[in-house]
């Protein structure tokens, strides 16, 4: 690959999170799987199994370059890259550092689809674990508890969090 290196967002065939993952390390270019622990849903396990944070998705690191893209497409179980009618679009690099920084912890992560609430004030989480972080807030919870989102891809990962550990940013998004 030559040229600057972008994140990307790969739709995969459903439940080809992993063998996607794992062929286009072979591949030797850069990938991210979020996953999170939950309980297992079969009813005779008692087990925390690992899923990832956002089913149907994985994200590459890829220049723009059309053959270099077409090289992470020809992978079995991938779809498309996530963009508009002309190209791909890159995620910023903050969102993905965030992800990864969110997954490192061992905190309980909330994700769903297009949450209907208006979009909070920009924060940041300033202490702990997952301090770095972006995001929106979203409402308090009781006990200076708050709940903060950070939006990926049309979707949210969300976590519970003291409000002395979040500081609002001057809202600069664009």
């Amino acid at each position: 690959m030559t040229g600057p290196l972008s994140w990307f967002a790969l739709l995969t065939k459903s439940n080809f999170e992993r063998t996607v993952y794992n062929s286009i390390l072979k591949k030797k270019i850069p990938a991210f799987l979020p996953q999170t622990r939950r309980k297992s849903i079969r009813k005779d396990r008692n087990l925390m199994v690992e899923y990832p944070l956002f089913p149907g998705y994985i994200f590459v690191q890829s220049t723009f370059h059309a053959a270099d893209q077409l090289n992470i497409l020809k992978t079995t179980g991938a779809v498309r890259l996530l963009g508009n009618q002309t190209s791909p679009v890159a995620v910023p690099d903050f969102q993905i550092e965030s992800l990864k920084i969110l997954t490192g912890s061992n905190m309980d992560l909330v994700t769903g689809l297009n949450i209907s609430m208006k979009k909070g004030d920009p924060v940041m989480i300033i202490e702990g674990p997952l301090a770095g972080i972006r995001g929106d807030f979203i409402r308090y919870k009781g006990k200076s508890r708050v709940i903060i989102k950070i939006d990926l891809l049309g979707q949210y990962a969300g976590t519970e969090i003291e409000e002395d550990k979040i500081e609002k940013l001057p809202e600069l998004r664009a």
